[in-house]
């Protein structure tokens, strides 16, 4: 059991830290529309580049954040009748329904390492009047998906321990739970 709970905890650190590390991502964007803002009305200059660039640092920071999200409990759940459920109940329900994420995310790594292999091989580029190469960040689409993928079967084999009383639900704790403890 020590070596699927060191995985478990391999796993959440490498989106966590992935996750705070691409979270940066925002202050760029944002200094970057800025940017723009200035030069356009103060200047009456507007660049090419700073939205289509902004956008494509949207897009790495959307994909590579996915197992962050969920490490930390924050993806959307439809919670009708799922919170009401006992621990080990969840735990059970959680590992039938996790079906579903894995065929999607199965696909979403499939298809989007066949389209950056693609992109890479053709050296793509977005076509517009600045022409930035977007293979690298087509690139990042497998890249997060793999790291989702690691984050569901991480969050799988924890459940499959608490449905089965193999992990005592108590000693469970979320990312977001350190970081309260710490308030």
């Amino acid at each position: 059991m020590s070596a699927v709970r060191a995985f478990i905890n391999g796993i959440t650190w490498l989106n966590d830290h992935v996750g705070r590390w691409v979270s940066y991502l925002v202050f760029a964007m944002f200094a970057f529309l800025i940017l723009e803002v200035f030069l356009r009305y103060v200047f009456g200059a507007p660049t090419v580049w700073t939205n289509e660039l902004t956008q494509m640092l949207f897009g790495i920071y959307g994909v590579l954040a996915g197992g962050y999200v969920m490490a930390h409990k924050g993806h959307v759940n439809v919670d009708l009748f799922h919170s009401a459920l006992p621990v080990r109940v969840r735990a059970g329900l959680d590992v039938i329904t996790s079906a579903v994420f894995f065929i999607f995310v199965g696909a979403l790594l499939y298809f989007g390492s066949s389209m950056a292999l693609e992109s890479i091989e053709g050296l793509e580029t977005s076509y517009s009047a600045w022409n930035p190469p977007i293979w690298p960040i087509k690139a990042c689409i497998p890249l997060g998906a793999l790291l989702l993928l690691l984050q569901g079967l991480a969050k799988l084999l924890q459940d499959l321990g608490v449905a089965f009383n193999l992990i005592d639900p108590s000693e469970i704790k979320t990312l977001g739970d350190e970081e309260e403890d710490h308030l």
